[in-house]
Formats: structure tokens, C-alpha cells, sequence
């Protein structure tokens, strides 16, 4: 059996990987990247590394030449190819190259999502379907690890506001959501659809946490409205294009779409999630 993850140099694919090498050989793991120079740096020797770029069909055919199982890590929004075209060109490639199972990172609550930050994975997620491979879908809450500026803010003493109002977000840490993906692509019968995530938090939840973590009480995580959002962004000098990014996801966080109440996460783990006092030591101690 051999077992391919794409975009295996970023963070997740390398988690990913490490977490395989506990039970695969390493004959058996193929990393599909972009820039083998980076490979060369971040990845095990051992493995079986193959140059493809999610913009190139023929080169992710010959990448997965050979490959039973395939971990698809979705690419990374706001190319000069749309994320849809390049997640296309893979489902594509996959299918042509003979893999017969793929598991999709995709967005949580993938059918019911309608914010356009979910757009392309609703999208990947019907390819996959129209497809006839065998899939499971991955459908990750959010990363505590995404919102490192309000950690930071809070274990400095710092103010901070946010447009999500009483939404919650189903946080954990990167490194669950990665070694659950690689824990079920060796699985002999897996779920077409995981929702993956932790225990739901808001803003003013996070806020509390952190507190009690850092002992710091003098910062105030301050919920304000959309409108107050985009011009607090812009006066702190943030791209025009990337305060419309965090803009839309706070509303999407205050529509609840990452409000996950699932315990997929810690039955595929096979323990309890990373407590939230801890996990945020864990990521302020980086």
C-alpha cells in the first residue's frame, strides 16, 4: 500500500508524514510537492519524494503513479490559477493515475456552508463525489494556531476587537487535526465524512483562557461591529484585500459556521483533545 500526501513541505503535510512513519515504511510514503529544494530541507530523506504543482494535471498524474491512498491537502487560496482549477486538475489526476482513495481537507460543515471561504471546498467536495473515487472528507473546524494575533495580544497585555460577536469556533491544534488525517488514511474502513474540531469557544471565551493561562487581566478582547472591524483593520495599516479576508471570516465565525459539536476529532485520535489552557502554552511557548 502506498500512501501519497500533497503539498507535504507545509506544515500539515509534515505533520502528516511524521505521523504515518509511526506505522507505514518509508518506502511506502510519497510526498507530492512544489519546490524539492524545500523537501530536501523539511522532509524525511526516506520518504519518496515527487516534484507536481497543483497547476500542472500531467505532472500530478506521473506523481501518483503507483499510489493506493492519497491525503489531497487543499492548496492555498488567491493564486493566478482559482484554488478550483488547481483542486480539479488533482481529483483529475488522482482518478486517471489509478489511486483509489483520497481524503480532502476540506472546511466544516462543508454541506450547509455558505460563507466564500467555504466556496472552494464545496466545490472540491462535489468533484470528489461526481468522481466515483472512494473518499472521506475532512472537514476541519479551525486552528487555534489561526488566531496567534489575539493570543499574542492578550499574553502582552494588548487590547484587541473582533466582528464575530457570540460565534464560536470549534478550536484545536494543528497537530490534531494532521494526525488525524494521517490516522485515518490507514484506516481499513473509513467514514466518508469526519467533522473535525474541538470544543466551541467565542472570542470572549478565548479571551477568558487566556487570562487564566497568562495571569494577565489588563487587555479587553472587544467585540464591535463589522463596519468598526474594517476601520479598526485599516488604521492598523492591513492590505486593503487582506482586512475583506479577515472581514469575511469573522463574519463567518459570527454565523457559527465553524461551531462544530462533533467528537470525530478525539475518537479518531484516540484520546481527548489538548486542553485549551494547555494548547495555548503550547503555542505562546513557540
Amino acid at each position: 500500500m502506498k500512501y501519497a500526501i500533497s503539498a507535504a513541505t507545509g506544515h500539515f503535510g509534515q505533520l502528516a508524514i511524521n505521523e504515518l512513519l509511526q506505522t507505514v515504511a518509508p518506502t511506502d510514503i510519497v510526498a507530492i510537492v512544489r519546490n524539492p529544494e524545500k523537501a530536501a530541507q523539511v522532509l524525511p530523506t526516506t520518504i519518496d519524494v515527487r516534484q507536481a504543482d497543483y497547476t500542472d494535471e500531467p505532472a500530478l498524474e506521473k506523481a501518483l503513479t503507483g499510489v493506493d491512498r492519497l491525503l489531497f491537502i487543499s492548496s492555498v487560496p488567491g493564486g493566478e490559477i482559482s484554488r478550483q482549477t488547481q483542486h480539479q486538475n488533482m481529483v483529475t489526476a488522482a482518478k486517471n493515475a489509478g489511486v483509489k482513495y483520497v481524503a480532502y481537507t476540506s472546511f466544516a460543515k462543508a454541506d450547509t456552508a455558505k460563507s466564500a471561504l467555504s466556496a472552494d471546498h464545496v466545490a472540491t467536495e462535489k468533484m470528489l463525489k461526481d468522481s466515483g473515487l472512494q473518499y472521506s472528507f475532512l472537514r476541519n473546524a479551525w486552528y487555534l494556531e489561526n488566531e496567534l494575533s489575539y493570543l499574542k495580544a492578550g499574553a502582552a497585555g494588548q487590547d484587541a476587537v473582533y466582528a464575530a460577536g457570540a460565534g464560536k469556533m470549534s478550536f484545536a491544534l494543528e497537530r490534531e487535526y494532521a494526525v488525524a488525517a494521517a490516522k485515518v488514511m490507514l484506516m481499513a474502513e473509513p467514514k466518508a465524512v469526519y467533522e473535525f474540531g474541538g470544543q466551541p469557544r467565542s472570542y470572549a471565551d478565548l479571551a477568558a483562557a487566556i487570562k487564566a493561562v497568562t495571569g494577565r487581566h489588563d487587555f479587553e478582547f472587544k467585540a464591535v461591529s463589522a463596519t468598526e472591524y474594517v476601520k479598526a483593520m485599516t488604521a492598523a495599516g492591513m492590505d486593503a484585500g487582506l482586512v475583506n479576508v479577515f472581514a469575511g471570516m469573522q463574519a463567518m465565525m459570527a454565523d457559527n459556521e465553524l461551531n462544530v459539536v462533533s467528537a470525530d476529532l478525539p475518537t479518531v485520535l484516540g484520546h481527548e483533545l489538548t486542553p485549551i489552557a494547555d494548547a495555548i502554552k503550547e503555542i505562546l511557548a513557540r
